[in-house]
């Protein structure tokens, strides 16, 4: 069960709302430069710009508070691979105390940028996914 550390940060003050801490919006931001990350590992250096990925489905699950200072890290694992969209799991958890603060599942697609439809995962980015999925890998 392969993960990737893809985000590490602090909650600073201004990201937190009237009852002291972070708010929404923010762990969201986290999220998705955690998910860049990661679909950077899968897709590797792309040098042409005619592919892309389109997110279809965000779920966040909000456990524990996280207060303004609170240093936070992200881990992601891929949870299936699909003919042209891979699912993953993002776990945001303090960087010292370890406790779960929030996990997010998100589903991308492997988008073409020009014809504005999903393609086929190649073998190499298949590869890299099956490296780092938390089960068995679909047919």
């Amino acid at each position: 069960m392969a993960e990737l550390v893809t985000y590490i940060g602090v909650t600073h003050p201004w990201m937190c709302d009237a009852m002291g801490h972070m708010n929404v919006r923010f762990y969201m931001g986290a999220f998705d430069d955690a998910s860049f990350q990661l679909l950077g590992h899968l897709a590797g250096v792309e040098t042409d710009g005619a592919l892309g990925w389109a997110d279809v489905r965000h779920e966040i699950d909000y456990k524990d508070e996280t207060p303004a200072g609170a240093l936070i890290t992200i881990k992601s694992q891929v949870t299936r691979i699909g003919r042209s969209s891979v699912a993953y799991r993002h776990v945001m958890v303090g960087t010292l105390s370890r406790r779960i603060h929030a996990e997010a599942t998100v589903i991308t697609v492997r988008f073409d940028l020009a014809a504005r439809k999903s393609v086929e995962l190649d073998g190499e980015i298949r590869s890299r996914a099956e490296a780092l999925f938390a089960g068995q890998p679909e047919a």
